[in-house]
């Protein structure tokens, strides 16, 4: 605790410095700001024009400080304009440029330019087509960006679509993604983590429309300034900021044989404030899932065979609602509220058949299982900039309330009727988390740059049996500080390095009976050097220590019983996974296409996997050793036509984990994913894409999970003028169930289970999008809190039984 005490001290004084620098105090002289407007229209009808650019040009330096389009009405607004002289110029396509002088002062910041004519040419056009020019992909020094806004054919799916296309990314069937073959992988949406992440990461994707998001940035060698989670890297889910002054928004339905789903946004926007909010919902059709389960004791000389169907019925919807405001140029406020809540309920039997020796028997066991989850996150973000490029201040703070249900019923009905062995129980799981952050970041020249700050998380867990009175309360604190340095060294030549260190403190009391603390101090080192090659080419070489805490899905120590045979339960004695990271990588643009490689090594100790205890029938959590992996991927885009684009992604990992009790080591093993698609657009607004997936058979220390393969293909039109999009979509179609193995085995047992998953659907799809936009390209991004130092649940799923659908 002493240590911790001391690191906060230091970082203390660190950004009080840092402040002092910064005139947070009111050393600085208030700075104000108004706007200027103007309303453009045709010199000769004096009819408005709308989409007329407009910039603002700073006379003294000719530095372009501001630009908007005008809206229907020709009118344009610029925001957070300082006193001084300008020149505002008017384009538009088909009419001559023309520019006046305006200029703002103190006593009156706010200017009213009047209605401004402009003329046209011999030849205006009727129509104007803004074309993009962000590229697809873009490499930075410590990430890579899929600017996804720029591809057509993701409109009216959902982020796990999208998620299929990035570079480095993979997404299994039920909507999970892995990075580079780990799926310890943290995923946040505009830098912040959400309560419902940690419970399902596929359900949440789920509910986020494709239209919403902007781009998606893939983190593999996390700086010092990221929460040291995730030994897979980060997975951070850009949405739209809309910075429109009026009001616009989207709609989307989407509806099949197998998922269905609506969404809706809208967003207002007028002066300094702004408003937004999405809602939506999604609903699977139910439909039976084959599944066989095979367990095997051989010191016992007992075998089960389980064969049956079950079938799931799921739903869920979300909700959020944002604000933000401008107070002036160099200070915004921004407050947000999402609301998600999931349920999923299934019922099936299965028939049995138990051997014991040369005896026999054989029974039904019918089981019902109901899962639920909802969660509250609320943030509020304070940002200040100043006159200086690149400074800024910030801080944030976030609660988040969790609630999670889990209930069984399950019984052994005998051939005669008679009911035995009933089983049932009722688990409600509550997990409240609050964090506050503050960062600040200032540029000491074009060359050197400073990011600073510190962080606390406070969560709570507490986990209710109903029927065995078995209470689980684990208080987790974690306080972080750390600092990273940006430098130029030379002309192509960067480098980020910094330094993190983490306290944690857990105490945890289960039953009524059973106390438990402890508490670790860590640091984290990080760096990263990046070389600019001839051709659009990088080079970067780079290292860091991550960790990761077990989440509740690990901890909860839950007694699920809704097959004896195959119980489960968490462990709260699970310790972090520590892991070391070294990487290679290169990337290069070739007349559009891209080609990205990396070549890896990761050292993980304290790896948390599940184990089977034939014994005890039951699947619980373990530190289980340490695991020495070389892994590389290449991701790769081509376009052998300008309206034709090839993308193709290939993973791999080996795998050999060494036992850190009985130093015994699995053999080496190789797991890999190749992802491949296919996109055409052609005249008329029509779009067509297909792509396939293969997940070879993945290793564990206790098993494997078989391989998997699915496929699909997507139309899409645009229609409305470009305003809506209709399209249909395929997935598996040459085959009903994906045929999904897992397999656990040891010198005296066999686990074997076969889900044979209904995947084959068949869907439609619609967007639109409403109201014009009025955008201004001065909105500054808005920062919060990111945590993401949890490891996520194998299934992606909550606490309770049953296959997902």
């Amino acid at each position: 605790m002493k240590k911790f005490l001391l690191l906060l001290l230091i970082f203390g004084i660190m950004q009080q410095t840092a402040s002092a620098q910064f005139g947070l105090g009111g050393a600085q002289k208030s700075t104000i700001t108004g706007k200027i407007t103007a309303v453009i229209v045709d010199s000769l009808t004096q009819t408005p024009i709308d989409y007329a650019t407009v910039s603002l040009i700073r006379i003294k330096d000719k530095k372009s400080v501001n630009g908007a389009i005008t809206d229907a009405k020709g009118k344009v607004v610029l925001q957070n304009i300082s006193p001084d002289k300008y020149q505002l110029s008017i384009g538009f396509m088909g009419y001559k440029s023309k520019t006046i002088d305006v200029e703002t002062t103190p006593g009156k910041p706010d200017l009213n330019a009047g209605t401004i004519s402009i003329s046209g040419t011999q030849s205006n056009l009727k129509e104007v087509a803004i074309v993009g020019t962000t590229p697809l992909i873009e490499n930075k020094i410590d990430k890579v960006v899929y600017n996804a806004e720029q591809d057509v054919t993701t409109a009216g799916g959902n982020a796990g679509d999208v998620m299929r296309k990035v570079p480095m990314v993979t997404v299994d069937i039920e909507g999970n993604p892995s990075l580079r073959g780990s799926s310890a992988v943290r995923v946040l949406i505009n830098g912040k983590p959400s309560g419902t992440m940690s419970n399902s990461v596929a359900d949440a994707l789920k509910m986020i429309p494709a239209e919403e998001i902007k781009s998606v940035e893939v983190i593999t060698s996390p700086s010092a300034k990221y929460d040291a989670e995730g030994s897979g890297g980060i997975i951070n889910i850009i949405t739209k900021k809309k910075t429109a002054q009026g009001i616009n928004g989207n709609a989307s339905v989407a509806g099949g044989t197998r998922q269905n789903n609506a969404n809706f946004g809208l967003n207002a926007k007028k002066g300094r404030l702004g408003f937004n909010s999405n809602f939506g919902g999604q609903y699977a059709i139910p439909q039976d899932t084959r599944v066989i389960i095979q367990n095997d004791n051989y010191a016992t000389d007992r075998a089960i065979s389980q064969i049956g169907t079950t079938k799931a019925k799921r739903y869920g919807f979300s909700g959020s609602a944002g604000l933000d405001y401008d107070i002036n140029g160099y200070n915004s406020l921004s407050a947000n509220i999402k609301y998600n809540e999931f349920s999923m309920k299934t019922n099936g039997a299965m028939d049995v058949l138990e051997r014991l020796g040369a005896t026999s028997d054989t029974y039904r066991r019918p089981t019902d299982n109901d899962n639920g989850f909802s969660n509250i996150d609320w943030s509020a973000d304070y940002r200040r900039t100043s006159k200086k490029e690149g400074e800024e201040f910030t801080v944030s703070g976030q609660a988040s309330f969790g609630r999670n249900t889990a209930r069984y019923n399950t019984f052994r009905e005998a051939a005669d009727g008679t009911i035995s062995d009933r089983q049932d129980d009722n688990n409600t799981g509550k997990n409240n988390e609050y964090t506050i952050q503050s960062d600040y970041v200032y540029p000491f020249s074009k060359d050197l740059k400073l990011e600073t700050g510190m962080k606390g998380i406070f969560r709570n867990i507490r986990s209710k049996y109903e029927d065995t009175n078995q209470d689980f309360d684990y208080n987790q604190n974690v306080g972080a500080a750390y600092g990273v340095l940006n430098i130029k060294l030379a002309k192509t030549l960067d480098l980020k390095g910094g330094l993190r260190a983490e306290y944690t403190d857990i105490s945890s009391v289960s039953g009524n009976s059973i106390n438990s603390s402890n508490n670790y101090f860590n640091l984290f080192p990080s760096a990263i050097l990046s070389k600019t090659l001839k051709g659009n080419s990088t080079l970067k070489l780079s290292y860091n220590k991550r960790m990761q805490r077990p989440s509740l899905f690990y901890l909860n120590p839950f007694l699920n019983q809704a097959d004896p045979e195959n119980k489960s339960q968490g462990n709260p004695d699970l310790t972090p996974e520590i892991s070391d990271l070294i990487e290679l990588g290169y990337s290069t643009f070739i007349k559009g296409s891209v080609i990205n490689a990396s070549v890896f090594y990761r050292n993980t100790r304290d790896v948390i996997e599940s184990l089977f205890d034939p014994n005890q029938k039951l699947t619980s959590y373990y530190n289980i050793g340490t695991n020495e992996s070389f892994g590389a991927n290449v991701f790769a885009s081509y376009n052998p036509l300008p309206k034709w684009t090839l993308m193709g992604n290939f993973s791999m990992n080996t795998y050999k984990l060494t036992n850190s009790q009985t130093k015994v080591s699995t053999d080496l093993f190789v797991n890999y994913t190749v992802f491949g698609r296919s996109a055409i657009s052609f005249k008329g607004g029509w779009n067509t894409e297909i792509f396939a997936v293969y997940n070879a058979a993945k290793r564990t220390f206790q098993g494997e999970t078989g391989a998997m393969v699915f496929y699909g293909g997507a139309f899409k039109k645009d229609i409305m003028k470009k305003k809506a999009t209709v399209g249909i979509n395929v997935l598996n179609v040459f085959s009903r169930d994906l045929h999904i193995r897992t397999e656990n085995s040891g010198p005296q047992f066999l686990q074997s289970t076969n889900v044979y998953y209904p995947l084959r659907s068949f869907g439609v799809n619609f967007s639109y999008k409403f109201g014009k936009m009025n955008f201004n390209p001065s909105s500054k991004k808005k920062k919060g809190v990111n945590n993401d130092d949890l490891k996520q649940g194998e299934t992606g799923g909550g606490m309770g039984g049953g296959i997902q659908q």
